[in-house]
């Protein structure tokens, strides 16, 4: 249910308001809310001793508003506000400009909108698009080699194409003989590189159990970008 406050700038309108802010930090829960920049804006000046709930409440309120909005305020008067303080009301008339700030969609004073809504729909949603073509992809040429010439490279391959994760595609591959009888396997991938790191990949997994028990080491031997 809404509570009504009136006459704020006069004791008895802040009489009202110490009652409701009783044990209380918001106006309307455990967060700040609408609710409380709206009856911010129509109190003037911090109150006295008198109203400590208030006092501390407006002091609350204050802290949040002067991070959001660090601007140097000139002042403003507020017709039928009594003898405000324009300082103080200052704050709370920079807060109802925050309504066509792009870095938030939240409407101060009143409810959101359609319109509103598919605004803020639509900026998130080109937002989202960007990033995604921001996100570029990678070929790389990878050496494995085994420990020694009698290391199945057969399963070799197996092993290193059984390594699976989003944002990586194995391609293609062939055997490059060494010496002494021994072959490296060299493959291709393609990874992208905002889900892909390839030391992490060696390191964690190719050079890693059970892999390992076919793979000594990895090497890039060319990182290119598409």
């Amino acid at each position: 249910m809404a509570v009504t406050f009136a006459d704020l700038h006069t004791a008895d309108g802040l009489k009202a308001l110490e009652q409701h802010l009783a044990g209380k930090t918001y106006l309307s829960g455990d967060v700040i809310s609408k609710d409380d920049i709206k009856v911010f804006a129509a109190v003037p000046s911090k109150p006295g001793a008198e109203f400590p709930n208030v006092a501390r409440w407006y002091d609350t309120v204050t802290a949040v508003v002067a991070t959001r909005f660090p601007g140097k305020a000139t002042g403003v008067n507020l017709p039928g506000a009594g003898a405000a303080s324009t300082a103080a009301a200052a704050p709370a008339a920079e807060a109802a400009k925050a309504v066509d700030d792009d870095d938030d969609d939240l409407d101060l004073f009143g409810d959101e909108t359609e319109e509103d809504k598919k605004a803020a729909e639509e900026r998130v949603a080109t937002k989202a698009s960007s990033k995604k073509k921001e996100s570029g992809k990678s070929s790389v040429l990878l050496d494995v080699k085994p420990w020694d010439d009698e290391t199945d490279m057969k399963k070799l391959e197996e092993a290193v194409r059984s390594v699976q994760m989003e944002g990586l595609t194995w391609g293609a591959s062939k055997l490059v003989p060494v010496g002494y009888g021994i072959k490296k396997l060299q493959v291709m991938m393609t990874i992208v590189d905002d889900l892909v790191s390839v030391d992490s990949l060696i390191e964690e997994r190719l050079t890693e159990e059970p892999i390992n028990e076919y793979v000594q080491s990895c090497d890039i031997v060319a990182f290119n970008k598409i």
